[in-house]
């Protein structure tokens, strides 16, 4: 850990866990951020958007992410070891502009289920001083894991806003399951804020913040309490759910089904404290719902854009929140007829970790699945699972060559927590270098980067230094 990190406390990572968002200031000098700003307006007149290459064009904008206020919130929230993705995109809210409705990002064109137990952060930047009036991104605090809200559009939500304000080097904190929105610009001035992704990549153990007490006191409302414990307890590194509820199964079973999403969700979890007496008629109920949801998974809505980022069934949130006890009956689902059923079975493990350890045969035999879906949250879950038997290693490194880029993906993201261990497949690693995929080529990288042998930081720099781009360069000053 670096000594310069501000982490966050106890109090500020409970109250993100609750409202799905947190504001930090990078404190540079007002000159630092001003000169990032003219930069971007020179680009933006000159070059137009760059997209992704904003940063190697403007590489100070990386120094606003290594300051101790930013990387020490980021470090507490996705742990140590935690990756900025290479998709980025600065955005221009122009003098007079509308605004957006509220919406949901997605994975950069990755298949992720959504899940309160969250992987990835956004991170909006401001590089000028952004009030109200010049259209800032905003967002409906405790929203993030919901997948309806009282309505897109801003004309009848009834939810209440917060918008994201404050002087130069503001940094809003996003759960990446918020939902956002930039406001209409009522000002004379353009605003510009630079939107970045940042995920973990290991299991969480331990607490990676100011970590003092395991007492749960957000101190602020909070409509989904047992859901929020939930994360709170494997954010610290708890096995066991908090304390089981004191109301009928059957009860909570109906409510499981009721027509209010909260209501659907807070029971769930209220089932999720449960022992092993739940488990049975939460597996009939995680077929049912999945297999009755299919064509959910792929349709394209304000939660869900690019028809990528479904959200998880309510019984299917239960079973991660159980636990231990679930695990062997949520792998008999990977032999399940029904493709989605094997997906979302998977996907449960995942998000039950390391404790999944008993069924690792069972997700082995998940990445020669049929369906790409399915062998990529195999793989996903062994990588989290972390019982790296040369079987294992084998079927992660194997993910490399899969004809899927969604699989190839998870693979390489795999290959990165196996370190050393994947020494062997430096070369098929460096395959995806040249990977369709933009992001692919990216989290080859990473991959090489972590098995870190003198082979793969030779195969990882000699790449680096063909695809170097030089930021001062221009249309300009071409040579």
């Amino acid at each position: 850990m670096s000594y310069d990190a501000k982490l966050l406390t106890d109090l500020e990572v409970q109250r993100f866990i609750v409202t799905g968002c947190k504001i930090v200031h990078a404190g540079y000098s007002a000159g630092f951020h001003a000169t990032i700003l003219d930069k971007i307006e020179t680009v933006f007149e000159e070059e137009g958007n760059l997209g992704n290459n904003i940063l190697p064009r403007i590489p100070e904008i990386g120094q606003v992410f290594e300051h101790p206020n930013v990387k020490g919130a980021l470090t507490s929230l996705l742990g140590e070891g935690y990756i900025m993705n290479p998709h980025r995109h600065c955005h221009l809210n122009p003098a007079g502009s509308k605004g957006q409705n509220w919406h949901k990002d997605c994975y950069v064109y990755d298949h992720n289920l959504r899940h309160p137990r969250f992987d990835w952060v956004l991170a909006f930047y401001y590089p000028q001083d952004t009030t109200e009036d010049m259209g800032p991104s905003a967002v409906l605090p405790c929203t993030q894991n919901l997948k309806t809200i009282s309505s897109p559009n801003p004309a009848k939500t009834e939810e209440e806003p917060l918008a994201i304000t404050g002087p130069a080097g503001t940094i809003g904190l996003i759960h990446f399951d918020s939902w956002h929105r930039a406001f209409p610009n009522v000002s004379d001035k353009n605003r510009y804020m630079l939107k970045f992704q940042f995920a973990r990549t290991a299991a969480h153990e331990i607490p990676t913040w100011n970590y003092k007490s395991t007492i749960w006191s957000p101190g602020v409302p909070d409509g989904q309490s047992r859901v929020s414990q939930d994360v709170w307890c494997w954010l610290v590194g708890k096995d066991e759910a908090p304390g089981k509820v004191d109301a009928s199964l059957d009860r909570l079973f109906k409510q499981m089904g009721d027509v209010q999403e909260q209501s659907r969700l807070n029971a769930s979890y209220d089932l999720g404290s449960y022992d092993e007496a739940v488990i049975p008629e939460l597996i009939t109920s995680l077929r049912d719902q999945s297999t009755s949801t299919i064509e959910e998974t792929t349709a394209k809505t304000p939660d869900n854009a690019h028809g990528t980022n479904p959200t998880p069934s309510p019984a299917a949130l239960a079973l991660s929140a159980v636990g231990r006890q679930a695990v062997r009956p949520v792998a008999q689902l990977l032999k399940d007829d029904e493709w989605w059923v094997r997906a979302v079975a998977a996907n449960v493990l995942y998000r039950i970790g390391k404790v999944a350890s008993d069924v690792v045969a069972d997700l082995v035999t998940a990445c020669d699945d049929g369906h790409w879906w399915v062998r990529r949250n195999a793989i996903e879950a062994l990588a989290e699972v972390g019982r790296f038997t040369d079987e294992v290693v084998d079927k992660i490194t194997a993910g490399l060559s899969d004809e899927d880029y969604r699989v190839r993906r998870s693979a390489c993201l795999g290959v990165g927590r196996l370190g050393s261990l994947a020494a062997g497949a430096v070369s098929q690693v460096a395959s995806v270098l040249d990977d369709e995929n933009r992001y692919n080529r990216f989290y080859a990288t990473l991959a090489l980067r972590r098995i870190g042998t003198p082979e793969a930081q030779d195969r990882l720099i000699d790449a680096l230094i063909v695809s170097r781009w030089c930021p001062i360069t221009s249309k300009d000053d071409l040579f």
